[in-house]
């Protein structure tokens, strides 16, 4: 044979979709497993595209996940997620998808590694890439993840069977810290940022401070000449002050993640809708894979939602969201998404609680996936 195939299963995870493994079926050596992800996704890609692959063309379409039996004692199955490069020949481990985390407790529970009765079940999920907790709680029905249900998520047509997430004590994935400078906000290269790392790391612009105001669409953001390069020269110097890295060079294509953030406004969504300043507390637009995101990636949602309870940070100041609320309603290019965190302050500085979000999933193929010999 010119292939063999490779059991699989291709879900939906919130607004992203990936390839999910068992840890058994896959190489442990991960030069190996790097380029198996590679061949699956159809990566490289010069014309942008994955159409030899089951990726997407996008970042948050060309995505690998690998389940396996628990490493962590508060857990109940390890996930260890893989972001694959659409045009490049590389594979980053270094971060988390929060979307597809979603997908992770049910994805275990229908192939059998987990058992739980039918109602609601909780998942205990040990996030490999940021050695992180995670509780997934979705319903259940005779002995299978249900996909049915009236919730809806931006992003994503029709509804869903609702799962709550609750990221255990988020901070600090990467860099040790939830502000690894220390300080809620920071200057590069003369404009204010806060750098924070929760979920994933993220630095977080004004989008004033470039002539936007925060409701540009994805596609016109990135026709804007010099826009893309030069936020990538900050994502990178930015990286470099978190300590991802000892070279702007170095700094990966993926984490941290660049915002540029803006006060509540009137933005036109990709459904041609328009929101009402009342019905958000902060704009986002996020890039990740040097693209700007469609719908705002789960984990800098989450980051968003932390830096926004952080007193003095550049989100905060923008963030119209009343100080006794528990949630952040976050405004994207796909609509609105609500996020709960909760961050304390003491001697040795800010600290991330939990943060909650919610999402739905589904599995949308299982079976085997070919690669060529």
């Amino acid at each position: 044979m010119t292939q063999r195939f490779i059991p699989a299963a291709f879900l939906r995870g919130g607004s992203s979709k990936g390839v999910f493994f068992h840890a058994k079926d896959v190489p442990s050596d991960r030069a190996a497993l790097d380029a198996l992800l590679l061949e699956v996704l159809g990566s490289p890609d010069p014309y942008g595209r994955q159409l030899d692959g089951m990726g997407g063309g996008i970042s948050s379409l060309s995505k690998g996940v690998i389940i396996g039996p628990p490493t962590h004692p508060e857990a109940d199955v390890d996930y260890t997620f893989a972001q694959v490069v659409v045009d490049k020949p590389a594979v980053d481990w270094k971060g988390n998808c929060g979307n597809l985390s979603s997908a992770v407790g049910p994805f275990a529970v229908d192939a059998g590694l987990v058992a739980v009765p039918d109602g609601e079940a909780l998942v205990r999920i040990h996030q490999v890439n940021t050695r992180k907790i995670i509780h997934a709680r979705f319903p259940v029905r005779n002995g299978r993840a249900e996909v049915r249900g009236d919730y809806a998520i931006a992003g994503v047509a029709g509804t869903g069977a609702r799962i709550r997430l609750d990221f255990l004590s988020p901070g600090g994935t990467q860099t040790g810290a939830l502000l690894p400078t220390g300080n809620a906000v920071d200057e590069i290269e003369g404009l204010a940022c806060t750098l924070i790392d929760a979920a994933n790391p993220s630095a977080f612009f004004a989008a004033a401070d470039f002539g936007l105001t925060g409701e540009e669409a994805p596609d016109a953001m990135e026709a804007i000449p010099g826009l893309m390069a030069r936020l990538d020269v900050l994502r990178r110097l930015a990286g470099l002050r978190m300590g991802l890295a000892d070279a702007p060079e170095k700094v990966g294509l993926a984490l941290p993640r660049i915002a540029l953030v803006a006060p509540p406004g009137r933005p036109r969504l990709l459904d041609g809708s328009v929101m009402a300043a009342g019905s958000h507390d902060i704009q986002i637009r996020m890039l990740s894979m040097e693209r700007v995101h469609r719908a705002v990636p789960l984990t800098g949602a989450l980051g968003l939602a932390c830096a926004c309870r952080i007193a003095g940070s550049l989100p905060a100041s923008l963030c119209g969201a009343p100080s006794g609320r528990d949630e952040i309603r976050v405004a994207q290019p796909s609509g609105m998404l609500a996020v709960g965190a909760e961050v304390r302050q003491d001697g040795s500085g800010w600290h991330a609680e939990s943060a909650v979000v919610y999402r739905t999933a589904r599995m949308l193929m299982v079976g085997a996936v070919g690669v060529r010999e």
